[in-house]
């Protein structure tokens, strides 16, 4: 969703045109994140007559530059530019301390406009500038009392509220109490607030500083000293180590893909934490709404193991061809360390396996390309476990307030691990007493804090909207979950055996598969006029129809639907006619012989096949040759998904290709889906 980034250099000069490039290069590195306009503000040129707000409040110099415009961030860059020459602003001035804040925006409240970009403001001044993910709750409410207070609201946005609160606060304050400092402004402000939020706060009433804040949406500081830095080396507390006067460049960001080419220094902000940024110095507060005083909070920093490589697309057009392509280092990077003579190692679960294998059932529960993934986990889990598996949408969970219990298990999956449904279903089942499980690919995540335990996938950056590397990897996680908690049955033993051997051949075999890329682009190519696209899947393949229709909906932008084969003849068997393309998954599993039914049935009405199957097995899906037909390499059948989806994959992007859409970032789509 929206992307908040933010730069400060303390005792170092930097000239604006740096400045200015550092923050463009951030809103770069957010992009994936899916946006629609962008904004950034820095400070003018001073000194400047005193600027006095109505309650007679002022502040010494212009008030800040705010550019925001509609559309990709070269738009913005251009507009930039062209005011600044409009302005004559001096992009050669250097500062010594500068604070300047940038934002991309995904709409929510407004469309896509420059007054609904953000930074958004206090009004006439910008005497406070806010940038802001999430979404609040009782805008409408605060909108109509401040309105009553005499503010005019230029916005569609539930973001403005903020800016404007924070300036009804500091008038209040100046005229009751005079001094009042940027923490207990901002404090004050998160008290009115509801809803999901993370916040950068800028005002030229307290200039050189900054001040962030978060509740449930992701904020990341980084640190990056200049001079005597300590790379590598455990912190005791931020705030020590940045009240030295030093050099340094401190940075506020959604993810950690902004800040990775700059430091590798981080915090991750906890909910109701505010970290004030002054003098170069680093504060953290936790804000209580019960108390009237926060207490400071001491936090150590963390390193981060990722390099600028890593979310660079190096020879590839596409990030999402590259993460395509990543899959057998992916999958190999997944399962290192965990398997070891015949057995899996599974440090985030070990402690809690006994409870899970007494649980009364396991609930898996996650949106879009994570819940396919956990679908297509289910019959192995099952199978291995004994236990029975549920599904769940989190969305619907929450819903229907359907029943958790104490002797539940909760397996959470989401990619990013910040979906807001899938938080939202996590609170719930940890307020019903469940054991909370997460798998998700980023570590310190609040998916990853929150639960009891859980696996990383480690499948690496994920930069394009349409998730690929991390689908994949979600599955051998969970079929090493699976593994791990079935251990203790000795009457599955031989089945287990086969699945780990086959776990440990899957890299090559995926190589293997990635060769159909040239027959994936031909096949696109005859699919590119295709209104509509169907593809049926059972069994273990059932979440592969469903994860490759989506793939190409969502890249592709071309409807399609993946259905259950056993479901053909209950009302999709009226679709079917010589011009419906449809794709039939007949690998070989316990379904075989009823899939091919299937084909026969579509093959009698005239369906324009194309049957993916195991290699070798052409003629026993399609013996006249009228289809075509995908073959794939055979593993076992509970792994059969990972390699089936591949070939899905390749046609989604190639089709969009073809098609001349973004296949990075896919109209209305967002990568991190941090709103309800």
């Amino acid at each position: 969703m929206c992307g908040i980034f933010a730069y400060l250099n303390y005792n170092v000069s930097r000239e604006r045109r740096y400045i200015l490039e550092v923050l463009f290069n951030g809103l770069r590195r957010l992009e994936y994140r899916g946006y629609d306009s962008s904004g950034i503000a820095l400070d003018a040129d001073g000194p400047a007559p005193s600027s006095a707000s109505p309650s007679g409040a002022s502040y010494a110099g212009a008030p800040p530059l705010v550019f925001r415009q509609e559309g990709k961030i070269e738009n913005l860059v251009r507009s930039v530019y062209s005011e600044v020459d409009e302005k004559d602003v001096n992009l050669d001035a250097a500062f010594s301390v500068h604070a300047g804040i940038a934002h991309t925006r995904w709409a929510t409240h407004g469309v896509p406009a420059p007054r609904n970009s953000h930074p958004q403001s206090s009004g006439s001044g910008d005497e406070f500038l806010v940038v802001h993910n999430g979404i609040i709750t009782n805008y409408e409410v605060l909108k109509e009392t401040l309105t009553r207070h005499g503010f005019t609201f230029e916005s569609d946005t539930d973001t403005e509220v903020i800016p404007k609160l924070a300036k009804f606060v500091f008038d209040k304050s100046h005229d009751e109490e005079g001094d009042v400092t940027f923490s207990q402004v901002v404090m004050e402000v998160m008290r009115q607030l509801e809803g999901a939020y993370a916040l950068i706060f800028k005002s030229p009433h307290y200039p050189n500083e900054l001040i962030a804040c978060k509740r449930g949406s992701t904020l990341i500081l980084g640190v990056n000293e200049l001079s005597g830095q300590q790379n590598g080396k455990p912190f005791h507390d931020v705030k020590a180590l940045t009240t030295n006067g030093k050099p340094k460049e401190l940075f506020f960001s959604s993810d950690l893909f902004a800040i990775v080419e700059h430091t590798k220094n981080y915090l991750a902000l906890e909910d109701n934490e505010i970290v004030h940024i002054k003098d170069g110095s680093v504060s953290i507060l936790k804000f209580d709404p019960h108390k009237e005083k926060p207490a400071f909070v001491q936090r150590a920093l963390s390193v981060l193991e990722m390099e600028v490589e890593q979310i660079k697309k190096g020879s590839y057009d596409h990030f999402m061809q590259k993460e395509i392509h990543e899959q057998p280092h992916s999958l190999t990077t997944t399962m290192r360390g965990r398997l070891k003579d015949g057995e899996v190692l599974l440090g985030g679960l070990k402690e809690h396996l006994k409870t899970i294998r007494r649980c009364r059932r396991v609930v898996f529960i996650g949106c879009g390309t994570s819940y396919n993934a956990a679908l297509a986990a289910r019959p192995f889990v099952e199978e291995l476990t004994g236990i029975p598996v549920t599904m769940e949408v989190a969305s619907d969970l929450l819903d229907r307030q359907g029943p958790i219990y104490r002797e539940d298990t909760a397996v959470f999956v989401s990619q990013s691990g910040e979906t807001a449904d899938t938080l939202l279903a996590l609170d719930y089942a940890l307020e019903n007493g469940a054991l909370c499980v997460g798998i998700t690919n980023t570590v310190g995540s609040t998916l990853s804090r929150k639960t009891h335990c859980g696996v990383h996938i480690n499948a690496g950056c994920e930069i394009g909207v349409a998730s690929t590397k991390a689908y994949t990897s979600q599955i051998v996680a969970m079929a090493m979950m699976a593994l791990a908690i079935g251990s203790d049955q000795i009457s599955t033993q031989a089945r287990r055996n086969a699945i780990i051997s086959g776990l440990t051949g899957l890299p090559s075999c995926v190589s293997e598969v990635l060769k159909l890329d040239v027959e994936m682009k031909e096949l696109a190519s005859s699919l590119i006029d295709s209104e509509s696209l169907l593809v049926f899947g059972r069994g273990f393949n059932y979440a592969t129809a469903l994860e490759g229709a989506l793939k190409v909906k969502e890249v592709a932008l071309m409807h399609s639907e993946g259905m259950l084969a056993g479901e053909m003849k209950h009302g999709p068997l009226a679709l079917v006619d010589e011009n419906l393309p449809i794709i039939v998954i007949a690998t070989r599993d316990a379904c075989f012989s009823k899939q091919q039914s299937v084909i026969q049935q579509l093959l009698s009405r005239k369906g324009r096949l194309i049957v993916m199957c195991s290699k070798g097995d052409a003629s026993a899906v399609c013996s006249n040759g009228s289809s075509r037909v995908i073959e794939v390499p055979g593993v076992a059948d509970c792994l059969q998904p990972v390699i089936n989806i591949i070939p899905l994959q390749l046609l989604a992007y190639h089709l969009t290709v073809l098609r001349g859409f973004d296949v990075d970032q896919p109209r209305n789509l967002a990568k991190s889906v941090t709103t309800q």
